[in-house]
């Protein structure tokens, strides 16, 4: 008897494979290609697009001031909040680590904010908090101060955005708390029994052996800095004020899309930040060879 061809001994495999296939082609590798596409023309979507080459690219490069507003807003609010963030998870993740009881409990409670963090609820809650009568200034009120309303403030607004992106520390905690989970509890003990202090054994033990899950956990969360839009849009009600302090490099570009229906300017826009998402990874993998240390 003759075998079977190359598909016909792999068909079941191919058939357990075709959703995937079908949701990468159609929802992710064409729309991409589509939207590639788009950035070369001019495309309000009612009207067929007009192929215009690079104009788009050049008009973002030359003469569009919003363009470098908000990579400036997005660029601050990646440096200041991505650092903090991780800081801030590994200081509870190290505590955490003390085997304290409920750890399960603190566990879940600390990685709550990271699930509901995106949500316009929360959005419109941060709002309430740092608004001009919002619960901070209550707060400060108590104490005498009069403080300023945080959002309308150009020069305190991206703050708040700062601070509720550290606020969603819960999901680089858990991975933090894996990683200090997998550090051999002798290399500890040995060190103890050379002198070493607590300080010295967190920079010289726990810091390089933890370098692998710093370096993952920064790269996960500079992207999803790059990708921030709900908070922004809710806080600003969409405009990206005052005076395009929270006009992230995302509402531009909704703004660009579903406010003035520029799809093929919206669409080189977003291929800028996937470019610029790319250089950022490449970067931080070449990088990675000079302060990431594992186990060989």
């Amino acid at each position: 008897m003759k075998a079977p061809g190359f598909f016909g001994k792999n068909a079941y495999g191919y058939l357990f494979l075709l959703p995937w296939f079908i949701g990468f082609f159609g929802l992710t590798l064409g729309p991409a290609l589509v939207s590639l596409y788009l950035s070369f023309t001019d495309y309000n979507l009612l009207q067929t697009p007009n192929f215009v080459g690079v104009s788009n690219y050049a008009r973002i490069a030359v003469s569009d001031d919003k363009f470098f507003a908000s990579m400036k807003v997005t660029l601050f609010y990646v440096v200041c909040s991505v650092p903090l963030k991780l800081a801030f998870a590994l200081m509870v993740a190290l505590l955490l680590n003390r085997g304290i009881r409920g750890l399960t409990v603190y566990r879940a409670i600390f990685y709550l904010p990271s699930l509901l963090g995106s949500s316009v609820a929360i959005a419109v809650l941060w709002r309430q908090i740092f608004d001009g009568d919002g619960v901070i200034n209550i707060l400060l009120w108590q104490f005498g101060i009069e403080g300023p309303s945080w959002i309308s403030n150009p020069d305190y607004s991206i703050y708040t955005l700062v601070v509720l992106a550290i606020w969603q520390f819960g999901s680089p905690m858990i991975i933090f708390l894996a990683g200090l989970r997998q550090i051999p509890v002798d290399i500890y003990e040995a060190a103890s029994l050379d002198g070493a202090s607590a300080t010295r054994k967190f920079f010289k033990i726990t810091l390089p052996l933890l370098t692998p899950v710093i370096f993952f956990n920064a790269v996960v969360q500079t992207i999803d800095a790059f990708k921030a839009f709900t908070p922004a849009y809710v806080i600003s009600s969409g405009t990206g004020g005052p005076i395009n302090s929270t006009l992230f490099y995302t509402l531009y570009l909704y703004q660009e899309a579903f406010g003035f229906f520029r799809m093929g300017y919206a669409a080189a826009l977003a291929w800028i930040l996937v470019i610029i998402i790319a250089i950022f990874t490449a970067f931080s993998f070449l990088s990675a060879r000079y302060w990431v240390h594992y186990d060989d």
